[in-house]
């Protein structure tokens, strides 16, 4: 139910993989509440999907109680197809904001057009976009990787950041160290990321409507 008097700020995430930063923005739900109450707002994460079918995080969704529906662009004759399908999932659940969780597919200017959406990138934008950013980060002559969350544009790891933090260079480190060093400030970093963008996204629509009624 709806807390009287916040404004419900209903959530989508979207993933394709192991659902592991799902998970822990699922885990920090509370945290994220409490921080947004003093703003007047109620995150809901109301919806997850995924557009593969073998993703282990539909098995997280089912342990964790969350409604998780399948939507495979593979079973689209095109991507503007899928994304039709896609909008119309959120919209038929009244998603305010959509939250990229491994979601490895690029998003149409219509689809972007139509929802926020924010999204988590592997490095320190605008360094090392694209799908393989740990591995080119970490073979990088820069003393350090990162981690970057920003608006989704139509352009590929380029909309506005929301929030980002370095990570320094350890000598002598695997890459395989490097990216669990780079999850483990994921989760760190994106319930923080998602608390600004949601205050930014709706927080002055609740201010102009006057608090708590």
């Amino acid at each position: 139910m709806q807390d009287q008097g916040l404004a419900q700020v209903r959530v989508a995430i979207l993933f394709s993989g192991s659902g592991s930063n799902l998970e822990n923005i699922i885990a920090q739900k509370h945290a994220i509440t409490a921080a947004l109450r003093p703003y007047h707002l109620a995150p809901h994460i109301a919806l997850a999907i995924s557009n593969n079918p073998n993703a282990y995080g539909i098995t997280r969704c089912k342990r964790l109680g969350l409604e998780c529906k399948v939507i495979d662009h593979r079973d689209f004759g095109s991507r503007a197809l899928f994304e039709q399908n896609l909008a119309q999932a959120l919209e038929s659940y009244k998603i305010d904001l959509v939250v990229l969780a491994g979601f490895m597919r690029i998003l149409g200017e219509e689809f972007v057009e139509k929802f926020r959406a924010i999204n988590i990138h592997p490095s320190f934008l605008p360094l090392y976009k694209g799908a393989h950013a740990i591995a080119d980060s970490f073979n990088g002559a820069e003393s350090f990787g990162g981690v970057s969350v920003h608006w989704v544009s139509e352009e590929l790891d380029s909309g506005a950041i929301i929030m980002q933090e370095k990570l320094p260079k350890i000598a002598g480190e695997s890459l395989q160290d490097f990216e669990s060093r780079i999850h483990a400030l994921e989760y760190k970093l994106y319930p923080k990321a998602i608390i600004e963008a949601i205050i930014e996204a709706f927080g002055k629509r609740v201010e102009s409507s006057g608090q708590g009624q």
